[in-house]
């Protein structure tokens, strides 16, 4: 019994030895291993930091390049004044006196009139024209450009002479003059350009320019907005073209007798692209080139 009682000890003992060496393994073996997996989550965290550090370099170049840009657009506009003329007014406002349609010319027209009233949306042209010319004058004044206009509501009493008047004393570089079209025939539509030609007899010499800010602004408008584009077209008898001393042009933005146009027109998200094709045009003429 005493032998084997020892041998019991014995090998009792030998197995909290042998356990005691495999824990230690076992221990080392963890150690090593956590040591190991630390060392890979320091990494990764190391390059998530780096990530992060180039992620907002990149951010950084982002916003400067497009603050460059909106700075470089600015400053190609800046020093250009636009002159901006909502045709019409309200029919409140009596403007059918006479007065010349040009300098020195003997025939005569009234100040001022209503202008056309929306065939489908039943919108006076004076108000489109000036929602028109509300929104861009804030597009223009965003791109740099400084701009008057002459007039800010559908009661200011200022006859067609008197518009191309103000846009020369406010020393303005150009003169824009917002309208909308009508035809007797409700099929017809489309936006055009007018200017004066190399004959007229009052302003023959702006004829050049006009036609080229003409050009510009029309091709830009139709090809923003899909409007059918009639082109620049040649008008002499316009007091308001006559009597100007800049280059000047009428934009007719659409056919308010067409169904069609007019329900695009009095469209608020139409408008922005009305909007923006005529700035973008204005931006052409001066050579600031869209990228």
């Amino acid at each position: 019994m005493k032998a084997k009682a020892v041998i019991v000890w014995c090998f009792a003992i030998i197995l909290l030895l042998s356990g005691g060496i495999l824990f230690k393994i076992n221990y080392q073996i963890y150690k090593k291993t956590q040591t190991k997996v630390e060392k890979i989550e320091n990494r990764i965290a190391d390059m998530e930091k780096q990530t992060n550090k180039n992620n907002n370099k990149l951010e950084d170049v982002h916003k400067s390049g497009v603050q460059k840009e909106q700075s470089e657009e600015q400053t190609k506009a800046a020093g250009k004044k636009i002159a901006l003329d909502p045709g019409h007014q309200s029919e409140n406002v009596d403007m059918s006196d006479l007065e010349p349609i040009g300098p020195g010319a003997s025939e005569m027209k009234a100040k001022a009139s209503t202008g056309t009233v929306g065939n489908t949306t039943g919108k006076p042209e004076y108000e489109l024209n000036l929602e028109i010319s509300r929104r861009l004058y804030q597009e223009l004044q965003t791109r740099g450009y400084e701009v008057v206009m002459t007039r800010e509501d559908n009661e200011t009493a200022i006859s067609n002479k008197e518009r191309a008047e103000l846009a020369v004393r406010e020393k303005a570089d150009i003169f824009l003059r917002i309208h909308a079209n009508s035809s007797e025939n409700p099929g017809i539509q489309g936006a055009m350009t007018m200017v004066p030609s190399e004959e007229n007899p009052y302003v023959g010499e702006l004829s050049a320019e006009s036609s080229r800010l003409g050009q510009c602004i029309i091709d830009s408008y139709c090809e923003t907005t899909g409007m059918l584009n009639k082109g620049v077209q040649y008008y002499d008898d316009m007091t308001g073209i006559n009597w100007s001393q800049i280059p000047v042009t009428i934009i007719e933005m659409g056919f308010m007798s067409n169904a069609e146009d007019d329900t695009n027109m009095a469209d608020l998200e139409y408008q922005s692209l009305m909007v923006q094709g005529i700035a973008d045009g204005i931006d052409d003429y001066f050579g600031n080139v869209r990228e």
